[in-house]
């Protein structure tokens, strides 16, 4: 069952590697260790990437939509004894499926549940979507190695 928690951003980088400006989860909702999680990402309008992509009408790039699911899946992850020290390493996503325009201001609602491991290769597969007001904004299955 998951855990309702209130993790921010200090917490998140006590368990994930990432830093600004890679950082993207801001924090974390609920957690079931190794099973489910729901974190969050706020689209700063400050964002760097914001300005180039594209002028004058700011949009989220989707590889952005998708780092910030596999960082929600790894924070999921990590925290299993068996991965504990261990860093997240994205190996890949599949049947990614993107619905909805992300932009400045936006909060980007992840959801992820495991759905495969191979213990002994430490490489799992998560499922994860990212929705905006309740609106499916990206999903996909994300392969994350724990190296």
């Amino acid at each position: 069952m998951i855990q309702q928690v209130n993790w921010g951003r200090e917490r998140v980088m006590e368990i994930l590697p990432h830093r600004e400006p890679m950082l993207l989860v801001e924090g974390v909702r609920g957690v079931e260790v190794g099973k489910s999680i729901d974190a969050f990402f706020y689209v700063r309008p400050d964002m760097e990437i914001l300005k180039g992509h594209f002028p004058g009408n700011p949009i989220l790039p989707g590889v952005y939509s998708v780092e910030s699911m596999a960082q929600a899946a790894g924070i999921m992850v990590i925290l299993l004894d068996r991965y504990k020290g261990r860093q997240p390493l994205f190996l890949g996503i599949d049947k990614a499926s993107f619905r909805r325009v992300v932009r400045p201001g936006d909060t980007l609602e992840l959801h992820g549940e495991l759905i495969h491991e191979r213990e002994d290769k430490a490489i799992v597969t998560c499922a994860v979507e990212g929705r905006v007001n309740g609106e499916l904004a990206a999903s996909g299955q994300v392969v994350l190695a724990m190296r």
